[in-house]
Order: structure tokens, then sequence, then C-alpha cells
């Protein structure tokens, strides 16, 4: 198996990665053979799982941009994976040439690469951290010398939760974040549920065997479940709703049915 050039020597490219797998949906090219494989296998079940990818993308743009207009100038974007286009530092800095954005991830691809589309960024930084562990990201010199925890923050969580296992209590996670956050910040999330999809449950559940044969397991939550992550926050309208009811840009009679799967939200801190 050829090692390109761009890989880590650290990691074993023949296991899949859940971020490598979500950047060969969205057409990126920091993939291999092994993540191609995992993401056609998925695809057998779930073929529109790359449209659900989209719809994911298009939401933290559209939620990225709101932060923006609400007054919002720095991220904190967790589970960030490998940039591709349209990423938040590009989205932010658009509409806000001062902001500061900082990446997490524990993918050492989306890490290496992130450093990479960053260089010569100098309100745009990467740390190798996990979501499971809030206080190394929080109390870290590169996150606290980019993000002023004093200020307003958008927290993003997007497609990243239903990697996290409930023996992993994610919702402790989440409130440590946001117990770290200056009022009027903002939690932006997407989480996959089986509620929207349009296939029949079992099928679904098929491609959720791909991910948790890849060591990556997929939890899919109800609505009420995903709603808990937002303890501690106000919600912005319209709510949790799938990703296309979010503050559309377009007629949500344009999108594809797979696009559904799943919410989205945004809250703000009190």
């Amino acid at each position: 198996m050829e090692r390109p050039a761009w890989a880590p020597r650290s990691i074993d490219i023949s296991v899949p990665s859940v971020s490598r797998i979500y950047d060969y949906y969205l057409g990126g090219s920091h993939n291999f053979e092994a993540d191609r494989e995992a993401a056609r296998a998925a695809m057998e079940f779930m073929p529109g799982l790359p449209k659900i990818m989209q719809a994911n993308r298009a939401f933290m743009r559209r939620a990225v941009r709101y932060a923006v207009g609400e007054g919002i100038t720095q991220f904190l974007d967790i589970g960030s994976g490998i940039p591709t286009f349209g990423n938040v530092h590009e989205v932010a800095q658009a509409a806000c040439p001062g902001a500061h954005v900082m990446y997490v991830d524990h993918d050492p691809v989306a890490v290496a690469h992130s450093q990479a589309v960053l260089q010569g960024n100098e309100h745009a930084d990467v740390l190798a951290a996990d979501l499971r562990k809030p206080r190394d990201i929080l109390t870290n010199p590169q996150v606290q010398g980019l993000i002023d925890l004093n200020r307003p923050v958008a927290l993003l969580l997007v497609a990243i939760l239903h990697f996290v296992e409930d023996a992993d209590d994610p919702y402790s996670a989440v409130a440590e974040l946001r117990d770290a956050l200056a009022p009027g910040s903002l939690l932006v999330l997407t989480h996959a549920s089986y509620e929207g999809i349009p296939l029949p449950p079992e099928r679904a559940e098929g491609a959720v065997d791909v991910y948790r044969k890849a060591r990556s397991p997929l939890i899919m939550r109800s609505r009420e479940d995903i709603a808990r992550f937002f303890e501690g926050y106000d919600m912005v309208e319209p709510g949790l709703v799938p990703m296309p009811d979010w503050r559309p840009d377009t007629a949500p009679e344009d999108e594809d049915p797979y696009s559904y799967s799943g919410f989205a939200g945004v809250g703000r801190a009190a």
C-alpha cells in the first residue's frame, strides 16, 4: 500500500478513519483505500451518505455566518476533520477578516492537513486533542492564545457527537465546555439519527455496522436525546430541526431527501 507524502508516518493507513471517510464523501483527496472501501460499503446500504455530509457542511456555513452576524468573532471547532473548501476559517474570515478560529481533531491526517492549509494565517490554528477530554482543550496554551473564553465563542460540534459512545459520557463533555464559555456564546451542533432517513431502519443499520467494524461506532440518537446536549442554552429559532430546515438559503423542496437525516441546531448560552 503506497503511503502518500502527506500521510504522517505514525498512522496505520490500513485502518479507516471517520474524518477521512467524510473527506471521501465530500470529494476530497486526503483518504486511503481503507477509507474508500468503508465509505463504499456504507453507501451500499445508504447511497445518500454524501448528500448528508453536504447538508452538514451547508448548515455549518450558514451557522458560522449567523454567528458573525451576531457579533461573534471567535470559533472553536472540535472534531473539525480534514479542511475542505468552505471551511470554518474561510467562511468566518470572509465575513469578518479578524475572526479567530481554533480547530481541534484527534485524527493525525486532519491535523497535518489543517496545519498545511492554515500556514501563514495568524488568526487560525489547529490542535491535536479529543472532545472526550475537554479540560485538555480548554487549558491548552494554543487555545488560550487564540480564543478569549471571557468573550462569546461559537463552539462547533458538527457531526462529531455521534462518534462518542454513551460510556464516554458525551453529555458531561458538552456541559464542561458550556460551563467554560462566556454568556452569549453559541453551540452549533449536528447529530446523526434514524429519524428522517428515507430508508427502513434495518437498512440504515447496515451502514451503521460498517462504522462499527471500522472501530468507529456510529451512535444514532433520537431527537430527544440530541436535544439534551443543549441543556443550559436557549435555542435559536427554528430550534432543533433537520439540517436543510435551519435558516435555509434555498427552497427546501430543492433538497435531496437524504439531507433530512439527523438534526441540527444552534443554542445561545444564557
